[in-house]
């Protein structure tokens, strides 16, 4: 640039010195002043070529892989090539304010069992200059490579990689993720990747696009290796590295701030070509190793009843579905000392293997709340005689085989709202560290909800989109037109199903006289109200054997709860009209307490609750079946 400059500011004095001469008495025109420039200005032949030199070795470095690793994004590639090598721009969202205790970082090397090997040849990324030289002193016989990484455009947000809602049926667009920039693979091959992450002091800090950049990036480098190239990776941060790409089965040591993993390199392949995030839907791994042999998978349905024996017959029938569908994997259920051997026995007797769980109490819950225990869902994590779980709720019907969520990875799920998944199906990979990862911050963590789902989506940030259809919320949204409720409810009612998961909200079936969905009698749970997917329930309940059907009567209390909803829908005459419909139920006319006389109890109606009282509801005798040896995770 500055001898471009220079030769025309020679041409523009050069010009300014041409005389205009009177020629035959008249008046010369002036010159065009590029004619002059390009006749009378002449260079000197080695300038010329300096100057062709200079321009094109620019050029070939704006056009170089190193600087453009997509072809999606090239010309903002060369910006930021401009931006951060020449000028010396940085962007302060990739910068990290975490003082290096080097004393940590070189504990941690210790414990690499090869350390001449991995010490080999170093990658450092996002380190400043001095630390770059601080690193020389610590490994001093190192080759070191320091990498340099574009920085993500910066109208990437965190709502751009996780958008609450994305065209997954393609009708107007091909959803599709921002492209982040790559790490150019050195020639020679990496050793140990050393990796500077930020951590904002905000409790945002794990949803942050610069930090999953790298992490992402760093993983791309690693799984580029060949053969069976080891590669380390170590991290220095104040927060824990996403626990679902570096996992921690795979840590070889941890001091303070520094983090070294010894990753899976064919199971990180897999997860780098996933999305970046929820933007698209993710897609299922190939065929694994297990399939091809005709191995018995380690693979199974789980699901989880802690102080609540009203969901038993929600549970019964969730596994009924799982078996019409046609998965005959292993089906696992936790439930806590709440769950006696009556309804135990019956669980049994539907296909679960059920395992006895001590409750984990939720620290930030009120006493006697529905969100106490359901910090119980985290034991899921314990089931490690399986190597992937599909976590189900217990109030949802399974209409079409799911067992292709198996070869997804943790975290797959549906959205929910914002950026956030719905936990009620999800893929989880079962391990005793993750497990105690989060009992660790169950003191520091907020839940946006209170509950389970809240605290997973703080845990597990990265998470990947799998079709609603595979979690399809049984809701009308307010705002619902007459078009989108029709195609729901064609959606809940199809034969043979489109939906994969029917999940039922607000008043659950069982608790519904079977003829109509009894969320129509309350105002505020009229758009949970469908009798298409009611029925749709009750198909199945159908089909299950009458020993287990026992496990869906009606206690007293509740027959006196529809009938006193009723009234009121009655009084407050409710268009629906459902009201008015007659009960044909025979569940009705069936005790299976000591408060038989449900109609006396509506003089009463909203007084102390008395009739909880164990005495009024003894346990019947267990059905009998061929037990499963039960087992236990209490204690742990």
């Amino acid at each position: 640039m500055e001898a471009r400059r220079s030769i025309e500011d020679a041409c523009k004095r050069r010009l300014q010195k041409i005389k205009v001469k009177d020629v035959g008495g008249g008046i010369k025109p002036l010159q065009n002043p590029f004619q002059e420039k390009s006749t009378n200005c002449k260079f000197h032949p080695l300038k010329l070529v300096l100057f062709f030199i200079v321009v094109g070795t620019f050029y070939i470095i704006l056009s170089s892989p190193s600087v453009c690793q997509h072809n999606n994004a090239h010309t903002v590639s060369r910006q930021h090539f401009v931006n951060r090598w020449i000028w010396g721009a940085s962007d302060p969202r990739y910068i990290s304010d975490v003082d290096i205790r080097w004393e940590e970082v070189s504990h941690v090397l210790n414990q690499l069992p090869d350390q001449n090997k991995v010490l080999e040849n170093i990658g450092l990324l996002n380190f400043n200059k001095d630390e770059i030289s601080e690193w020389r002193q610590v490994v001093p016989n190192a080759n070191q490579t320091v990498l340099h990484l574009d920085y993500a455009e910066k109208n990437v947000t965190w709502d751009t990689l996780y958008p609450e809602w994305i065209d997954e049926e393609q009708e107007d667009e091909v959803p599709s993720c921002p492209t982040f920039p790559k790490l150019e693979v050195p020639r020679k091959p990496i050793n140990l990747i050393a990796v500077k992450l930020p951590c904002r002091n905000e409790g945002n800090w794990s949803r942050d696009v610069a930090r999953l950049h790298l992490q992402l990036a760093a993983a791309g480098l690693a799984s580029s290796a060949k053969g069976k190239h080891l590669v380390h990776l170590l991290f220095i941060t104040k927060c824990f590295p996403i626990p679902n790409l570096y996992r921690c089965n795979e840590l070889v040591a941890r001091k303070g701030n520094a983090w070294l993993y010894k990753p899976d390199l064919s199971v990180l392949r897999q997860k780098v070509q996933l999305p970046v995030g929820s933007c698209e839907l993710a897609l299922p791994f190939g065929t694994t190793e297990e399939e091809h042999s005709g191995n018995k998978r380690r693979e199974a349905y789980a699901t989880i009843l802690h102080s609540a024996h009203v969901y038993v017959c929600g549970a019964i029938a969730a596994a009924q579905s799982i078996r019409m569908a046609g998965s005959t994997r292993d089906l696992v259920i936790l439930v806590d000392d709440s769950i006696g051997e009556y309804h135990r026995s019956g669980l049994e007797a539907a296909g679960w293997k059920v395992r006895t769980i001590q409750r984990i109490r939720n620290p930030k819950a009120e006493k006697d709340a529905y969100n106490e225990w359901n910090y119980s869902k985290f034991r899921l994590w314990q089931l490690t005689d399986y190597d992937r779980i599909i976590f189900i709720d217990a109030d949802l019907l399974i209409l079409r085989n799911i067992d292709i969520l198996f070869r997804m990875p943790q975290i797959s799920a549906t959205g929910n709202n914002g950026t956030l998944f719905n936990s009620g199906v999800m893929v989880i990979e079962p391990s005793n560290c993750t497990f105690q990862l989060l009992m660790d911050h169950i003191n520091e963590i907020e839940s946006y909800n209170g509950g389970d789902q809240g605290y997973l989506n703080e845990i597990f940030t990265w998470w990947h989109r799998i079709p609603k259809h595979m979690n399809f919320l049984k809701n009308f949204w307010i705002g619902d037109d007459e078009v989108v409720k029709a195609k729901k409810t064609h959606l809940f009612g199809a034969d043979p199903p489109i939906l994969y998961v029917l999940h039922y909200l607000g008043y659950k079936p069982w608790l519904c006289f079977r003829d109509y969905d009894c969320n129509w009698n309350v105002n505020f749970l009229q758009e949970f109200a469908s009798d298409v997917a009611h029925h749709k329930w009750w198909e199945v309940h159908d089909a299950m054997p009458e020993q287990l059907q026992d496990f869906c009567l009606l206690r007293s209390k509740q027959k006196a709860q529809l009938e006193w909803d009723r009234r009121e829908a009655q009084k407050a005459n409710y268009t629906d009209g459902h009201w008015k419909i007659k009960i044909n139920d025979r569940r009705l006319k069936r005790c299976t307490d000591r408060l038989c006389n449900w109609k006396g109890m509506l003089k009463h109606w909203g007084e102390k609750n008395w009739t909880d009282e164990p005495f009024f509801h003894p346990s019947p005798p267990t059905i009998k079946t061929q037990k499963t040896k039960a087992s236990s995770l209490s204690g742990i």
